[in-house]
């Protein structure tokens, strides 16, 4: 998967997909243990059972739809590719008993204007609470704002490139981010969904 990278938030989907890839790897050699496995030309499927019935699974796959973003995708929008063999979306899923991670990105463009495209998503994301704005200049965040302890959503690194618009919505555990830049009259769009979690067994 090629160019799903877009601001500050490239390292998170980079990283993951890393992560996804050798992780996939161990998860194959798991032999007679694993209870179930999907695999084809979009990625792969594994859900792993140890012998104490606790499971563990991966999900990798080049498709993901607005829905699995949990925004709704702008009128017209396309599917966006900078070259032939790029993938536009990702949808990466990792748990086990004690933790569960899930990376879902779609890459779109739209004829309309970015501040056409930005307006409709700022809506979009108030749903989930307070929609923060991280498009403009880096800024360092306050010790408050810094707290491991709090769950407050806070812009931290997620900072637009020049011309780009960023806004971002939820909880440091459930992240709704949306990514908006000029292309030619129109623009290319990002929808990314970041959920990180520890006690559930199984991704949302």
């Amino acid at each position: 998967m090629r160019n799903l990278e877009f601001g500050s938030v490239r390292a998170r989907v980079i990283g993951a997909a890393l992560v996804g890839a050798a992780l996939c790897g161990v998860i194959g050699i798991a032999g007679p243990s694993a209870a179930g496995q999907e695999k084809d030309k979009t990625g792969v499927n594994v859900t792993v059972t140890s012998k104490d019935g606790s499971e563990a699974g991966l999900v990798i796959s080049a498709q993901a739809t607005a829905k699995e973003a949990g925004l709704p995708l702008y009128p017209g929008a396309i599917p966006h590719k900078d070259e032939k063999n790029d993938s536009s979306a990702a949808n990466l899923g990792l748990w086990g008993s004690t933790f569960g991670f899930k990376l879902v990105v779609l890459k779109m463009e739209s004829s309309d204007s970015p501040e056409k495209v930005a307006a409709f998503y700022q809506k979009a994301l108030g749903k989930y609470g307070t929609v923060l704005n991280c498009s403009g200049v880096s800024k360092p965040q306050g010790d408050k704002d810094k707290s491991n302890n709090s769950n407050k959503l806070t812009c931290d690194d997620d900072h637009a490139d020049a011309g780009e618009m960023v806004f971002k919505a939820g909880t440091k555990e459930k992240q709704h981010l949306v990514s908006v830049k000029p292309n030619g009259t129109g623009c290319i769009f990002n929808l990314l969904y970041i959920e990180a979690r520890s006690e559930d067994k199984t991704p949302a």
